[in-house]
């Protein structure tokens, strides 16, 4: 018994999530910061994520499938702390203190200019395009993860990709 119980389950939740966090915790909140532009709040969300799933370590059919698990918990996360936001901003008004500005060095100030305009122009998408780009661009995902992240079909992801594309081309040919 003890041996079928270990093929069906070779790692704990504590030893897997451990090697998950290790390997894969950087990039999910550096996702995180790309949907949230918030490192903080990124950060919470994908520790909430590793939390699901050593809580729910046991009831993972495929231990392979761990990693999509943690991104769609991700991206689910953070979808609830826009939702979150976007009550909150309306309620409450926002003091311009919370406005950062940073002022750039001579070198690469051009390149870190034209960041910026990018991340502010997918700050600008809607949230289904913004994360259909991040997720494809940055993440570098197939269509089939990303569908599984997003929780839609990859007709669907393309359709979001390319409407997302349109619009970034679009604001940044119209940005000052």
């Amino acid at each position: 018994m003890v041996g079928e119980a270990a093929l069906e389950e070779p790692w704990s939740a504590d030893e897997a999530v451990t090697m998950l966090f290790s390997a894969h915790y950087r990039g999910l909140v550096r996702l995180a910061v790309l949907l949230l532009h918030e490192e903080p709040l990124a950060e919470d969300v994908v520790q909430d994520a590793y939390v699901a799933l050593h809580r729910h370590w046991w009831r993972l059919r495929d231990a392979d499938k761990a990693l999509a698990y943690l991104r769609t918990s991700v991206v689910n996360g953070a979808r609830s702390a826009l939702r979150k936001r976007g009550v909150a901003d309306r309620y409450v008004a926002r003091s311009s203190a919370d406005e950062r500005t940073v002022a750039s060095a001579e070198t690469g100030a051009l390149s870190l200019l034209r960041h910026r305009e990018i991340l502010e122009a997918v700050r600008r998408l809607p949230a289904r395009q913004r994360e259909a780009i991040v997720l494809r661009y940055y993440a570098e995902l197939s269509e089939a993860e990303i569908a599984d992240a997003m929780g839609v079909s990859r007709g669907a992801v393309k359709s979001h990709a390319a409407r997302g594309m349109a619009a970034l081309r679009e604001i940044l040919e119209h940005a000052p």
